[in-house]
């Protein structure tokens, strides 16, 4: 009966963390609400380049490297506003460098909205070209104005930034902002002014430190770094010890999968479009600052026009179910640690009672009460057996 009451021990325990770990969650990072007037854009909505364009893996030493610190320059930020954040991108390489989200607070001051991209942890989106002098994310590009939003009724804002023209290769680098989305698409839209076929390579490329985020506690801990998804190697974790170490445990190039950065509660991934060739690279900056790319080529573009490459980023909340629906195995970024097998179940369970309920604090009672009811027999048993203990001894002492 002692290893009963351990077993009943252990369960329960489990189920009162895992529940107060769903809750957490909630609390950092809620649905977003439903509306029938937009629709969500995914990465299969971006037309991929054309198929006729072969890859020659150019590798991760193409990508100009900049350190931690950026180098003077005469920069501006441009805000954008929408529903559901608002974002910051530098003109100095038309970097992504701030990202807050109005729907979720942050967890240690529930006062101010959490903060996901910041210069606290280096972390941000960059892009360019490869290649001499083209455009990159050292590049100083000029816009025309310093704020923007999303205006009541429009599904999408573009954010243009020109780089200057060099060699007859004119590059506007769009950022595009969904309604009622986490997605950006990060575009870059080549204009070949000169007299011959130009084709180049694209890099976009998460960048971060390796600090782990707040709430993120030795008892709690989850994984914060890179992580990459191919069909064929599936999820892939490359943490920031491994990149110190120039580990690459995962194929460098494919036709599928995305690569980004995972910490607790939210992820930061760029999802290139299905069947486009790519190749994926992890690599360290400087002391402490790494960044997880993909490399995409263009298509090549005639003498007087105009080519475009897009990469999708979703950086969001850990949402389960969204994220299956963007792309194959980003879902699996939500991160149980050792007790996968039995804290997925749990919390698959938990949402179905919220799906019905509409109400984490009744969902979270109602799957108590499953729990309980499940393992009543072994209580009951452990409770008669204990009832029994007690008559005897009682038995024994007035005898």
């Amino acid at each position: 009966m002692d290893t009963q009451r351990l077993i009943l021990f252990f369960v329960f325990s489990f189920s009162i963390l895992m529940l107060w770990e769903a809750w957490q969650k909630e609390s950092r990072a809620p649905q977003a609400p439903a509306t029938s007037e937009t629709t969500v854009p995914t990465p299969a909505s971006t037309p991929a380049p054309s198929a006729t364009v072969s890859v020659t893996p150019k590798g991760a030493g193409g990508v100009p490297v900049a350190s931690a610190e950026a180098p003077p320059a005469k920069r501006d930020r441009v805000r954008v506003t929408t529903g559901e954040m608002v974002a910051e991108i530098d003109t100095l390489g038309g970097d992504l460098v701030y990202l807050e989200f109005l729907e979720h607070k942050d967890f240690d001051d529930k006062n101010k909205n959490f903060v996901l991209l910041t210069a606290d942890y280096r972390y941000s989106v960059q892009s360019g070209l490869i290649g001499a002098d083209l455009p990159n994310h050292k590049t100083l590009y000029s816009a025309s104005a310093k704020v923007a939003a999303l205006a009541p009724g429009q599904d999408r804002l573009d954010v243009r930034l020109e780089a200057p023209s060099v060699n007859g290769v004119k590059v506007v680098k769009v950022l595009t902002f969904h309604r009622s989305s986490h997605i950006i698409d990060v575009s870059h839209e080549i204009t070949n002014e000169s007299t011959a076929p130009f084709a180049a390579h694209a890099y976009f490329q998460v960048t971060r430190d390796g600090k782990s985020p707040p709430g993120d506690t030795k008892m709690m801990s989850t994984y914060t770094g890179a992580a990459i998804y191919t069909e064929q190697d599936k999820y892939v974790k490359v943490g920031f010890g491994d990149i110190d170490k120039g580990k690459t445990p995962y194929s460098k190039t494919a036709d599928n999968g995305w690569i980004g950065m995972v910490q607790h509660y939210f992820v930061t991934a760029l999802l290139p479009p299905e069947k486009q060739l790519r190749e994926f690279y992890t690599r360290k900056l400087a002391e402490d600052y790494y960044s997880a790319g993909v490399i995409v080529p263009t298509a090549a573009i005639a003498p007087g026009a105009t080519g475009k490459v897009t990469v999708p980023l979703y950086a969001g909340p850990q949402e389960q179910d969204k994220l299956k629906a963007i792309a194959p195995g980003l879902d699996l970024v939500v991160d149980y640690g050792w007790l996968t097998v039995i804290a997925a179940p749990l919390f698959w369970v938990l949402q179905y009672f919220h799906a019905w309920l509409n109400n984490w604090g009744l969902a979270i009672i109602l799957l108590t009460v499953v729990i309980k009811l499940i393992f009543f027999p072994l209580s009951a048993a452990s409770y008669r057996s204990m009832a029994k203990m007690s008559c005897v001894s009682n038995t024994a002492m007035t005898g």
